[in-house]
């Protein structure tokens, strides 16, 4: 998946998602939980918090 469909996704522009893709800025929770249910796992692992999915 692209840069530009995760953006059309969360409903932000393609440069706002690279500058979460990046950290120069942060996700908001709600996005997290979007890219969560379409990845189908967890938040905590798309933070790097647990490695079980």
């Amino acid at each position: 998946m692209l840069q530009r469909d995760i953006a059309q996704l969360l409903a932000t522009s393609e440069r706002q998602y690279s500058r979460w893709e990046t950290g120069f800025s942060e996700i908001p929770a709600h996005h997290l939980i979007t890219l969560a249910d379409y990845y189908n796992t967890s938040v905590d692992y798309i933070l790097g918090r647990t490695n079980s999915k």
